[in-house]
């Protein structure tokens, strides 16, 4: 059973009402792709809003649920950890694990090893037991 389910359903409401944020001009020109970049042009229409028909405007309205902010879609918190350490504040039942990017890997072994004693959930071990051993 996931934990913190209706924030997670909440966010997903949210998400569906959204609208798709595409680049200005992206519909014209196939060299354009569709990620969102921040209309900047003087005489820009989307920037403006001047005709109809224009995709909207990234706002800060169109965000999530507070409740639901910084959440892992498995329901749990998302802690940033660099060593085994960071692991002793942190609760089983509501808190994960995401091990920091320049982690290598015999900490991340250590980190890893420890996390599973006490129960925390993991979100990118990527890291086998028997790592550099043949």
């Amino acid at each position: 059973m996931p934990i913190n389910r209706g924030a997670i359903e909440a966010r997903r409401r949210a998400s569906e009402a959204r609208p798709d944020f595409v680049r200005p001009e992206s519909w014209r020109y196939a060299r354009l792709e569709t990620s969102w970049r921040k209309p900047k042009g003087v005489d820009n229409h989307q920037r403006k809003q001047l005709s109809r028909g224009r995709p909207g405007l990234v706002k800060v309205g169109h965000g999530g649920p507070a409740a639901s902010r910084g959440l892992h879609p498995s329901g749990y918190t998302d802690n940033l950890v660099h060593n085994v350490a960071d692991l002793a504040q942190l609760d089983p039942k509501a808190d994960g694990v995401r091990i920091g990017h320049g982690v290598g890997t015999r900490k991340r072994l250590a980190i890893v090893s420890r996390a599973s004693d006490l129960g925390l959930k993991v979100f990118n071990a990527r890291v086998e037991r028997a790592a550099g051993k043949s």
